[in-house]
């Protein structure tokens, strides 16, 4: 292989890498693609526009040229007049051939200006419709880089409601359900074993012993205040 073709394959390999690398930044930033989508049909434009205008100027000369003719002809057709009422035989035959080439040229140039105007037409057509693809392309611009602004947007939340997941928050929550009960269970274990302790059983007995005592105290004393008020009664 000679170094030519190695660094020529080797350039379309560069060429490719860097292809890639822009489709890659492209995506990511697509504000750059249109705009670089933008500058290539304004360049395009811009190269159509001085096409269009060449071809403009190339009709206008050929209107220029047919409007002289035109009036060399009418003359030299007017002297062909004069001549052949005049007898100058000589100079009429000069003045018919070069009315005949004049009729040429003036049917030529018709001809070409027909063209050129057709020309003409199809450039300002198409500049025209380049002129209106760039601003379809600017507004589908303005109108897809609001949407990715939207959708990118909702990426985002969807993101944080992805990242603010309840499961953790439950889980957290049934922990502490789960410590609520044990806590409950073990106050009511707590209040059971009171409960059956012997102390607490004697504690209470006595309570309720004492409860009985004072009834039958408060039943002596009603007693003996209804044997009092009996007696005094009888005297």
């Amino acid at each position: 292989m000679s170094d030519a073709g190695f660094f020529s394959r080797l350039g379309n390999l560069w060429k490719g890498f860097v292809s890639l690398w822009i489709s890659d930044v492209e995506k990511e930033h697509p504000e750059i693609a249109y705009e670089n989508a933008i500058n290539s049909m304004i360049e395009k434009y811009s190269a159509l526009k001085k096409a269009t205008a060449a071809i403009i100027r190339r009709r206008e000369d050929i209107s220029a040229r047919l409007d002289s003719q035109q009036k060399e002809l009418a003359q030299i057709t007017a002297d062909l007049g004069t001549a052949v009422e005049t007898n100058q035989d000589d100079l009429s035959v000069v003045l018919i051939q070069k009315k005949n080439i004049l009729e040429k040229e003036v049917a030529d140039l018709r001809a070409d200006l027909d063209a050129a105007g057709k020309d003409a037409e199809a450039a300002k057509t198409s500049l025209m419709a380049v002129q209106n693809e760039i601003k379809k392309l600017k507004a589908e611009r303005d109108n897809m880089l609001a949407k990715m602004a939207s959708a990118q947007a909702r990426v985002k939340i969807q993101e944080q409601l992805d990242g603010l997941s309840v499961d953790a928050e439950v889980k957290a929550l049934d922990n502490v359900r789960e410590h609520i009960k044990n806590t409950i269970a073990q106050a009511n274990l707590g209040a059971e074993l009171k409960s059956s302790d012997l102390d607490e059983r004697l504690k209470s007995l006595r309570a309720q012993s004492g409860d009985v005592t004072a009834k039958s105290q408060l039943a002596e004393l009603k007693a003996a205040a209804a044997a009092k008020k009996a007696g005094l009664k009888t005297m």
